[in-house]
């Protein structure tokens, strides 16, 4: 990800008190296992289940799953588990202070049930999971004696101010299952989490106790200052005077509660949020989205399927006719409920402009495009005479669209899942696949032994795959009935000539065969390649099935920059200065990271299909030149696809693209065009294969218009994007065209006439066009400036 030194600006705003941080935690090694406190304590198969999991790519003997009761952590609300747990997590040379990044030292930090005092914070290192008991969820509570950030610092400060990661790189990270107890502290201070975090990264199950009421009260839940994208879900914060204190580039949120608190969400800054299903009840101020005044810092907030009960103020803005910049402060409500709220909407000088009590359909304050009609567009998918898009600006009711059921739940909100965490699954259902077979050691081709594992796992059992790098020489055909889970993140490697021809491509999970229909669940794995694999398709999905019944949740896919996968800056770093007619063999990717097929349906929530900017494991961290073909393509006709909190980066031909399908919804999404293009330009080294609908570029007439699509949508319907964040920030690696905010000629593009599409919130940085029909730019960004992106409220192809 790009660090952007706009940035700086955005985190002074803040107004938190940064208290020093502690320093690194020495290492320590846990007591004699023989000795340790016995895991059985939880019927919770995490805590049972055999471990085995290696690190494929480093030492052999780094130890992965730690215990903290192992570590000296009594657990009993009265003893100072500070040291221990902080032992636990920081023992065997892992990515602390001074290391930017690293993938070969994971941890999966383990907290039986139990009250855990800590004076400090507790610091999460890179790579690392904290999973509290999912049965009897243990409790991390404040000392009265408190001193820090937070009881939970995932970016600790040093003196002078910098942070021991870079924000927007702070990838790979898990807090789930926990109370985080701040009532003995005094009102006056303390902080749950300091979750200051990019991709991959995710909150889930997590209910935050604060003191509450009272105008001195300065707790909060998350205080968030910094950062690009991430997850949460499923948290509740009681009492506190802000549940969360956020900002961050984009991110997406769904399933939060807050009762009793002062103010539930203060949003400091952003570009882009989008939250689902928010349920705030009896607190001063729902949304503080207001900062900066008439100067604002918030780009754009989106509130769906949410309900702000007994809030005098549910929503502040600053948003007025004549505000900075033009589109700061867009918001969007879709179906959001304000019984016993005096006013849902509050203006910059206490104007009430929307009245509570009542269920809003659809509003928004922004800027609206609708497109005009192109008579020609369903029968060539050229641009005719009368491609346009007329605009608007808003703030007030909309006619809200119609949205399929196939998207809906029994109540009409838009359907969602949380991750399966299988409570109340006994270990002896999980099936570890290093116990049937496979090696896991990045060298071992494991493909048949996961082809009879998968082949033999019985409806009451669950695959997993202990920590390691299982290689993948040919198509493992995954059954249409199976739930698959990972511990922290296991490699899928796909290697060899199988996955060698670009012109015959081959996927390397088939889940399903087409017509299956089945339930799947996948989470918490990675896929890559071993080397150069240009025919490889990371994954194809043919399964469908009922709602939430087939689906995969923190699951990545990641191409190059990080050891083992042969993709790294000693082969392939950047070289902006050499003309690019070819592009470097031995430096591609895939060819398709996941490919949705015609008659499957999917749940995706918490995905990152990465193609590696820079170099995370080797010590130069540089960024480098990687060609993958194609992110995500969507060829769903009927659907239903949901995708929640998803990212696609860096692929050549396009990051997001949307085929003949219908039934789609994304909250939200976000893109990078590849750092290197135009050299070579986005034709380059992936020749487009009409089979999968790709783009050929052919109007194109410069440069700048050869590049990756954010989102590609055609011939299509009832797609409803509740946030978009695509970004270009480069044009062969030099940035002069940020000040032109000509990166690329066009961002995204509507083509083949699709009917009832809907752009909710979308935000783009450095596209002249930000929106294109058949090839013809209908949105032009200048017109619509934000903090750092141009973004519209709503852009509707109906």
């Amino acid at each position: 990800m790009l660090t952007i030194s706009s940035i700086a600006l955005f985190a002074a705003l803040r107004f938190f008190l940064l208290l020093i941080a502690p320093t690194s935690p020495a290492g320590a090694a846990p007591l004699d296992q023989a000795l340790s406190h016995p895991s059985s304590s939880s019927s919770f198969w995490l805590s049972e289940i055999k471990r085995q999991g290696k690190v494929a790519y480093g030492d052999d003997n780094f130890q992965i799953f730690r215990n903290v009761k192992d570590f000296g952590a009594k657990g009993d609300g009265t003893t100072d588990d500070t040291e221990a747990i902080n032992n636990a997590i920081s023992t065997g040379n892992r990515c602390g202070l001074g290391c930017d990044s690293s993938t070969v030292t994971p941890a999966l930090i383990y907290f039986p049930p139990g009250t855990y005092l800590v004076s400090k914070p507790v610091v999460q290192l890179y790579y690392t999971q904290f999973v509290g008991d999912a049965i009897t969820v243990p409790t991390i509570k404040a000392a009265p004696s408190f001193q820090g950030i937070a009881v939970i610092d995932s970016d600790p400060y040093m003196d002078g101010g910098a942070n021991w990661y870079t924000n927007q790189n702070n990838f790979f990270r898990q807090v789930r299952n926990f109370v985080i107890d701040l009532t003995a502290m005094p009102a006056t201070a303390g902080a749950g989490i300091h979750w200051q975090v990019a991709q991959a990264t995710s909150l889930q199950n997590i209910r935050f106790e604060m003191v509450k009421g009272g105008d001195d009260n300065k707790q909060q839940g998350i205080f968030m200052d910094n950062g690009s994208g991430g997850f949460m879900t499923d948290l509740i914060f009681n009492g506190g005077n802000y549940g969360a204190f956020l900002g961050n580039q984009q991110f997406t949120t769904r399933n939060l509660v807050f009762n009793d608190v002062n103010t539930a969400i203060f949003m400091n800054w952003n570009w882009l949020w989008s939250f689902k299903s928010l349920t705030i009840n009896n607190c001063k101020v729902g949304i503080d989205m207001a900062q900066g005044g008439n100067n604002q810092s918030v780009g754009s907030v989106l509130v769906q399927d949410s309900t702000f009960t007994n809030t005098a103020q549910a929503i502040k803005t600053s948003r007025t006719d004549s505000s900075i910049p033009t589109t700061g402060g867009t918001l969007v409500l879709d179906n959001v409920d304000f019984p016993g709220c005096a006013a849902a909407i509050v203006g910059a000088e206490g104007n009430i402009l929307l009245a509570g009590g009542n269920k809003v359909a659809s509003w928004a304050q922004g800027h609206a495009y609708t497109t005009g009609t192109d008579v020609a567009a369903n029968a060539t998918c050229e641009a005719g005479a009368a491609a346009s898009a007329s605009s608007q600006t808003i703030q007030g009711a909309l006619t809200a669209p119609n949205k399929p059921t196939a998207l809906l739940n029994s109540k009409g909100a838009v359907y969602e899942r949380s991750k399966p965490l299988y409570e109340s699954v006994p270990s002896s259902s999980f099936v570890s696949v290093k116990s049937s077979g496979a090696k896991g050691d990045g060298i071992t081709d494991d493909t048949a032994a996961i082809q009879s594992i998968f082949d033999n796992a019985k409806p009451d059992q669950i695959v997993y795959f202990d920590h390691g790098a299982y290689v993948i020489t040919s198509t493992v055909k995954v059954p249409k009935n199976i739930k698959i889970t990972g511990e922290i993140w296991p490699l899928i490697m796909a290697s060899g000539s199988a996955f060698s021809d670009q012109s015959n491509p081959t996927p390397v999970f088939q889940v399903g065969q087409p017509g299956d229909e089945g339930c799947v669940e996948i989470s918490d794995l990675i896929f890559e390649t071993k080397g150069p694999a240009p025919g490889a398709i990371l994954m194809e999905w043919n399964v469908r099935g009922n709602p939430g019944h087939v689906g995969m949740w923190d699951v990545h896919f990641r191409i190059g920059g990080t050891a083992g996968t042969d993709l790294q800056s000693n082969k392939c770093k950047k070289d902006p200065s050499a003309a690019h007619a070819t592009a470097n063999k031995e430096c591609e990717g895939a060819f398709l990271l996941l490919h949705i097929t015609e008659k499957a349906s999917i749940y995706l929530e918490n995905n990152w299909f990465w193609v590696a900017d820079h170099e995370l494991d080797l010590a130069d961290h540089s960024q480098i030149d990687l060609y993958n073909g194609r992110g995500v393509l969507i060829e769903s006709k009927q659907g239903p696809v949901w995708l929640y909190g998803t990212s696609s980066e860096h692929s050549v031909l396009y990051n997001y693209q949307i085929a003949n399908a219908k039934n789609v919804y994304m909250a939200a999404i976000q893109t990078e065009t590849p750092y290197f293009q135009s050299n070579p330009d986005a034709t380059t080294p992936f020749s487009p294969n009409p089979k999968y609908h790709d783009p050929d570029f052919s109007h194109c007439q410069t440069a700048g218009c050869k590049k990756a699509w954010g989102l590609r949508v055609l011939a299509s319907s009832e797609i409803h994007v509740f946030g978009a964040g695509l970004y270009s920030f480069f044009d062969n690696y030099n940035q002069d065209c940020l000040a032109t905010e000509s990166c690329q000629e066009h961002m995204v593009s509507l083509e083949c006439g699709n009917e009832n599409t809907y752009l909710w919130g979308l935000s783009t940085k450095a596209a002249t066009n930000q929106v294109s029909i058949d090839g013809r730019g209908v949105v032009d960004q200048k017109d619509n400036r934000n903090n750092f992106c141009s973004t519209l409220a709503v852009f509707e192809e109906v």
